[in-house]
């Protein structure tokens, strides 16, 4: 399945998500001013980064909003972008925060793991509870995976994540909550096609879930520009890799400044090394 992918992915490359969260001012300037549609420009970017940086990337992760926000030339760019990763056996994970139930959660997985814009895993909203969370199943019986929200690393989030609920803050019930659902699709790993999505931006709060998700695989958001660090994770590491770490623009905007040739790609690839090192030399 493909959490089960993700997890030998980051134990093989290391636990770094490469967050392809592409706009047009990431862009280096031969690009900007090669002929071609907006999308066009974006696709040749993600490739040229994905072809730099798959040996030592657990795995590519897209905002939907970046591609969305250019209409039908932007989607084209975001099916392509998915099509050349997994095309290449990178894990691909679609950052859509789906949250809706019923036949509506139906659509939108089906259109996330068929067709045009097929992907091996996306993030999910679980505020409606477990009827936003069950459409997915037979997809996760069928190798794929989603990511649920648990505990976001935006400073608003605590405004309803840490409401008190009988003693327990919210964001700790829906990490016991997700465990739970989860338990059903556990992998040879130990881990379920369920994962959650945990921010790196309050260490204490971090570690306060870790032991919630015992079968859980983590897609963890709020390194670098958001503040986090490799050390604020080495205490949730600490049994090994237990999630892949993402971080967008401090890794595709590396190069900006430096270079704004062909070449962009180095700053690129050396950002991502800076990154799995300072995770991995705390564990």
């Amino acid at each position: 399945m493909s959490m089960e992918r993700l997890f030998e992915s980051v134990q093989q490359k290391g636990p770094v998500c490469v967050g392809l969260d592409t706009q047009l001012s990431f862009l280096p300037d031969y690009l900007k001013k090669k002929v071609g549609t907006d999308g066009e420009k974006i696709f040749e970017f993600n490739r040229a980064i994905i072809d730099a940086t798959e040996d030592e990337a657990g795995c590519f992760k897209l905002q939907i909003a970046c591609y969305e926000a250019l209409g039908l030339d932007g989607m084209r760019a975001f099916s392509r972008t998915l099509q050349y990763a997994r095309s290449r056996g990178n894990v691909t994970i679609t950052d859509a925060k789906r949250g809706d139930i019923s036949s509506t959660a139906t659509q939108y997985a089906r259109a996330h793991f068929s067709g045009d814009f097929e992907t091996d895993l996306m993030t999910i909203n679980v505020f409606m509870g477990e009827d936003a969370v069950s459409p997915y199943y037979s997809y996760l019986e069928q190798n794929k995976g989603v990511f649920a929200l648990v505990k976001t690393s935006n400073p608003s989030g605590k405004d309803f994540q840490d409401l008190l609920v009988d003693g327990e803050t919210l964001y700790e019930r829906t990490a016991k909550k997700v465990s739970e659902w989860g338990e059903r699709f556990i992998g040879k790993s130990g881990f379920s096609a369920i994962g959650a999505v945990t921010g790196l931006t309050y260490p204490e709060e971090f570690e306060r879930i870790r032991p919630l998700l015992p079968h859980t695989f983590l897609l963890i958001p709020g390194y670098g520009a958001q503040g986090g660090t490799g050390k604020d994770i080495a205490g949730f590491f600490k049994d090994g890799v237990r999630g892949v770490v993402n971080s967008s623009r401090g890794l595709i905007t590396a190069h900006k400044g430096k270079c704004e040739d062909e070449h962009f790609t180095d700053s690129v690839r050396a950002a991502v090394l800076d990154m799995k090192k300072d995770i991995l030399q705390w564990l």
